[in-house]
């Protein structure tokens, strides 16, 4: 087995815990890594990260995730982006169809993330109850939309309304 790409990192408890699900997380702030680790990682989740988009796609191809976690705001490559690439990827038949949720600023933000056709989202600030079942809808291959109008074509997954 190749040695582990060193653009993502693992969180503490992947060598603790025997990964069952593996979520990769894109986020450039070191706060919001900690928030989704202390809420997802352990009881057999585990948690990788990479601090840009452009490493996203690599790290795919290495870690092989169930879920993808995309903060809108990344450095030089956005959620919004990353995800539409993913997607592109996807369509093209060079990686595996994967979930994606992405982490979103504000409700008006729900419109882009739709646009990028994530699985789901999440509207900061983040909690750790929200966040774990917006996973768990996700990883049941569902889709968890949070901030939109139940009545929008947005509806055929599980809606919460902010």
């Amino acid at each position: 087995m190749p040695a582990p790409d060193p653009s993502f990192e693992a969180s503490p408890a992947a060598a603790t815990v025997p990964a069952v699900t593996s979520v990769l997380l894109a986020t450039d702030s070191d706060r919001i890594f900690d928030e989704v680790e202390a809420a997802l990682g352990g009881d057999g989740l585990t948690v990788y990260r990479v601090h840009a988009g452009v490493d996203v796609l690599p790290a795919l191809a290495e870690v092989d995730p169930d879920l993808v976690i995309l903060d809108l705001q990344i450095g030089n490559m956005g959620g919004m982006a990353t995800c539409m690439s993913i997607r592109h990827e996807e369509g093209m038949g060079r990686i595996p169809i994967t979930a994606v949720m992405m982490l979103l600023d504000r409700a008006a933000d729900t419109f882009l993330a739709h646009r990028a056709d994530a699985d789901g989202w999440v509207i900061k600030p983040l909690d750790a109850f929200r966040l774990r079942r917006a996973t768990q809808t996700l990883l049941d291959g569902a889709s968890f939309f949070e901030g939109v109008d139940p009545d929008t074509d947005l509806a055929a997954g599980e809606v919460i309304e902010a």
